[in-house]
């Protein structure tokens, strides 16, 4: 069989490695340049690629495609395959055909990589043979390829959904849709709400669908039939939708009680993203005074309300990784202090209405960091009465300081992609850290 991977990234070239390793006939092309470590990986497995260009001659002769979910229906190479009508999937379709073990796939707008690393570390130290995969660490098919696990977590974008056929978790969790990539579903909410869903349109009975129950979005395609798993809705702020909540002092996971003061996260995000956890783990049936004692431990990803140092009674909190106004809601949300704002970048068409509210109430001054501010500025001119603009991080963090006074928090939450400024969400959020050594060695 002839297997041709479109991209040559990490989930191409774990797909390529894993249909090598399943004595298939590989190609792998990508039509940019493949970074030097995969190029590597590539050779080592003796693995046939080309980078910078589409052989098509080679393409289209596949028996079966495994499609980069960088790789957009909108290109010329996926227009020519699908007029061929060869059969395309996903690296995580491929890779499901070769293991029988538990899955656990996490997706959503925002939430999946705290979502699925607590999980996964949950799962890990209650002593389950688990792997964590997908969109985060290695690539599914690599895992698949390296050792045979009980246990999957994996996180999952849209884009990784989009091509599959017969995956099927044992539990799909979907944490919340909110307007995000739209450019790649027509604009058309609709369409993403749809992509969301994929993971759990091939469930049987006696698996489960984790949910949040608060959703609009999410119950605009929840049926008694649909998805076939069985339900477990989530809803922090009201107990009435499900048997998982939070009170003031507890959060409740169906029989488990925990105080708020024993959650390892800040905000009522968190608060969902921790009960999905120990629902994860009730599904497995897992024990409560193990499970609770991983839970203690768990720290958070990195540039996700990530508290880096307190200044002279100021906390600076370096949430980069939150690159849409749904992300930054979140943000706003979590604390009770003053907030001194740093946001912008490169507008990924934010509908700023959505959290008018919560800046009004919650920030005392905006400092604007990307090359072209314009938007936020025009916007929030009139509802917040300190806007600074810059292009600088250090210079940003300088001004909030000085707007800053004792248990103020200074927050990077950006509501925008990085690409002008910065690297990536990670280059921005240590670039913040490094200011904030900077400016507490003053």
């Amino acid at each position: 069989m002839n297997i041709v991977i479109l991209g040559g990234g990490e989930s191409g070239t774990g797909a390529a490695i894993l249909a090598k390793k399943q004595n298939y006939s590989v190609f792998l092309s990508d039509a940019g340049t493949i970074p030097q470590k995969y190029k590597e990986d590539l050779i080592a497995h003796q693995i046939d690629f080309e980078e910078k260009t589409h052989s098509l001659d080679i393409i289209l002769a596949a028996d079966e495609i495994i499609k980069s979910p960088g790789l957009a229906e909108s290109t010329a190479i996926m227009q020519k395959i699908r007029q061929q009508h060869i059969p395309v999937i996903s690296e995580i379709e491929f890779a499901s055909r070769f293991t029988d073990a538990k899955i656990i796939a996490i997706t959503g707008t925002n939430g999946k990589t705290t979502t699925s690393l607590l999980a996964y570390h949950l799962l890990k130290n209650v002593g389950l043979d688990v792997a964590l995969g997908g969109n985060i660490g290695k690539s599914f098919a690599k895992l698949v390829s390296e050792k045979k696990y009980a246990y999957y977590v994996l996180e999952l974008s849209s884009f990784q959904l989009d091509d599959i056929k017969d995956f099927r978790p044992d539990i799909a969790v979907i944490l919340n849709i909110t307007a995000d990539h739209l450019d790649r579903y027509a604009y058309q909410i609709e369409k993403y709400i749809q992509a969301k869903f994929r993971i759990s349109k091939n469930q049987l009975l006696d698996d489960v669908f984790i949910y949040n129950a608060e959703d609009k979005n999410i119950n605009t395609l929840l049926t008694n039939d649909f998805p076939k798993g069985r339900k477990n809705g989530i809803s922090i702020s009201n107990a009435r939708l499900s048997s998982n909540y939070a009170t003031e002092t507890h959060l409740i996971v169906k029989n488990w009680k925990i105080p708020l003061t024993q959650l390892p996260l800040l905000g009522k995000h968190n608060q969902f993203n921790i009960a999905t956890g120990l629902a994860i783990c009730q599904s497995l049936q897992l024990p409560k005074k193990e499970v609770v004692k991983a839970l203690t431990t768990f720290q958070n990803v990195a540039h996700r309300l990530e508290q880096v140092i307190d200044i002279q009674g100021v906390r600076f909190i370096n949430d980069s990784k939150a690159t849409n106004v749904d992300a930054v809601s979140y943000a706003l949300e979590s604390f009770d202090s003053p907030i001194i704002w740093i946001a912008g970048g490169v507008d990924k068409g934010n509908d700023y209405t959505e959290i008018e509210e919560k800046v009004k109430k919650n920030v005392k001054a905006l400092i604007c960091l990307g090359e072209d501010n314009e938007k936020l500025i025009s916007f929030f001119g009139d509802k917040i009465k300190t806007i600074y603009s810059t292009q600088d991080m250090k210079d940003a963090l300088e001004k909030a300081m000085h707007y800053s006074k004792k248990n103020d928090i200074v927050l990077l939450s950006p509501a925008c992609a990085s690409f002008d400024l910065f690297k990536n969400y990670e280059d921005r959020g240590n670039k913040f850290k490094a200011a904030c050594f900077l400016i507490d060695k003053k």
